[in-house]
């Protein structure tokens, strides 16, 4: 039975029952790298987008989307936009991503001066590289460090 029959917009999921339905552990990996290392918690949404309608979770920090995850049965989808911000870290991260990853980020049309990147996270490699990503949407405080030894 497929993500949409198993869960109608009136049939909210939990956490478990996507993990459950995306039974792969590079969901969990997912979710906990975000939890742990940005402090975040999933929010669970319906959407009746057309690209990818159904339940969806989004992950943010500060405001700020750092992806939204498509489950699918034995794999799930990542959403992760690459704006006129990132865009340059995630051009230098991409000479050690995955070929397909390349591409997909290559073949993206900018849509606003950003880049909608939709990841099939199919293997450890693609989920490496998606979590680079996620980095760089995530602002750094420069000069915290150097402020603080003064």
């Amino acid at each position: 039975m497929n993500w949409n029959e198993l869960f109608d917009s009136g049939n909210q999921p939990d956490m478990e029952q996507i993990g459950d339905y995306v039974a792969s552990s590079l969901w969990d990996d997912l979710c906990s790298h975000l939890e742990q290392e940005y402090k975040t918690v999933p929010k669970i949404e319906y959407s009746r987008c057309s690209m990818q309608p159904g339940w969806n979770v989004k992950y943010k920090k500060g405001g700020r989307a750092l992806c939204t995850l498509y489950p699918a049965e034995g794999y799930y989808t990542c959403m992760v936009s690459i704006g006129s911000r990132e865009a340059v870290e995630a051009e230098m991260l991409l000479e050690a991503c995955t070929r397909y990853v390349k591409e997909l980020y290559h073949n993206a049309g900018c849509l606003n001066g950003s880049r909608w990147l939709m990841i099939d996270v199919t293997d450890g490699d693609i989920l490496t590289d998606v979590m680079e990503l996620i980095g760089t949407r995530v602002q750094k405080k420069a000069g915290v460090a150097g402020k603080a030894a003064l």
